[in-house]
């Protein structure tokens, strides 16, 4: 399989770490949206990131639907998903907030950096910070305290997406996100970020 996209993405990255915690074999290809929109278009017409091509070459995109479909290539002692109906229902809360997060990242880097500074909306700014910040308060009261992952010894999807949301809004927002009021997250995210898994996909 190929994954394509550049680790600067939290949906590339958390395909990315999902795959190398879950043995699936992959080939990453650092293809960029904005640098390499060519090269990209010819994999993918749409250029969405991410995007995995199948060994029998179906071409798919989103990384949630990516990743579901991934499920369906691992054994169950290696699946990211809990098994439990109250597990799995906190599990999709936890994934909520923290695709939430980053798509009001997303949002608030673009129209910094992508929108003429006089065109700036800053009602709209606020607005959009406002709810980053909501969304990383209910995650981090979530997570709670302690030392553990959410769902047992071993990292899921809920812990990937968590840690990786908090690492790309540190690293594109430094100043938009106190860590120190975040202690959940800041300890998630130091674990997460010292496994294999995670240290070979750095955000780049």
């Amino acid at each position: 399989m190929r994954l394509i996209g550049m680790m600067d993405s939290p949906y590339v990255r958390r395909v990315a770490v999902s795959m190398k915690l879950t043995g699936l074999p992959f080939e990453h290809e650092p293809v960029s949206v904005f640098r390499h929109f060519d090269a990209f278009a010819a994999i993918n017409p749409v250029v969405k990131a991410p995007t995995l091509v199948t060994g029998d070459g179906v071409v798919m995109m989103d990384s949630t639907l990516i990743l579901e479909h991934l499920e369906r290539l691992v054994p169950p002692e290696r699946s990211l998903v809990p098994a439990g109906l109250a597990a799995h229902a906190r599990a999709t809360r936890v994934v909520g907030l923290a695709l939430a997060a980053c798509e009001k990242t997303v949002q608030i880097v673009y129209e910094r950096e992508l929108r003429p500074a006089e065109k700036l909306h800053q009602p709209w700014l606020d607005r959009v910070h406002g709810q980053l910040l909501a969304a990383y308060r209910l995650l981090d009261a979530e997570l709670g305290g302690g030392d553990a992952w959410l769902f047992g010894p071993r990292p899921l999807q809920a812990d990937v997406t968590a840690a990786v949301a908090w690492r790309f809004t540190r690293f594109m927002l430094p100043d938009a996100v106190d860590e120190a009021g975040h202690p959940a997250l800041a300890a998630l995210s130091a674990r997460a970020e010292s496994l294999p898994a995670f240290a070979s996909s750095p955000l780049e």
